[in-house]
């Protein structure tokens, strides 16, 4: 919904008004009235695909399977829909106790820089509480948006990759 100047994003437990450009358009040029977000909703497969490629991300789009199996063995997905699609996915793996691993955070490119990934961020972090620390693991082209969400680099991690 346009008021004064603002986008307000709607959700179900808070809203958020984001300015729009001095043109009166989305910054995305995509007009977005209402955000919808969702926990631990039961998304298809071809939809989370369908994200990661709006988004940029590099996952395994080709494989529906894959996909199917990330989000059925994550225990914290957080989506965002806006008019039934769904345009943002956020999974995450956590104790609830002392960590959290944020495994993917992907924003439809029509949707980014809007605020759709930091509440993303900030409802994991809700879900998880203070007691809880969380970690991430980012893809080159993203070192740079992390810091801006809150996120310290780190130096003290190692990594054994997948073969595949």
């Amino acid at each position: 919904m346009e008021r004064a100047g603002r986008f307000v994003i709607q959700s179900s437990s808070a809203r958020r008004t984001l300015p729009m450009e001095h043109n009166g358009s989305c910054p995305s040029q995509v007009y977005m009235s209402e955000i919808e977000y969702r926990q631990n909703f039961p998304l298809a497969p071809a939809d989370i695909a369908a994200v990661f490629d709006a988004s940029g991300i590099r996952r395994p789009t080709d494989d529906l399977e894959r996909i199917t199996r990330m989000f059925a063995n994550a225990n914290l997905n957080f989506s965002a829909w806006h008019e039934g699609k769904l345009v943002g996915v956020c999974r995450a793996l956590s104790d609830f106790s002392y960590c959290c691993y944020l495994s993917d955070l992907a924003v439809d490119k029509a949707f980014q820089t809007q605020g759709i990934g930091s509440e993303l961020i900030a409802r994991v972090r809700a879900a998880i509480g203070e007691e809880v620390a969380l970690i991430l693991l980012s893809a080159p082209e993203a070192m740079a948006y992390y810091p801006k969400v809150g996120f310290e680099r780190i130096e003290n991690g190692y990594i054994i990759k997948r073969i595949r």
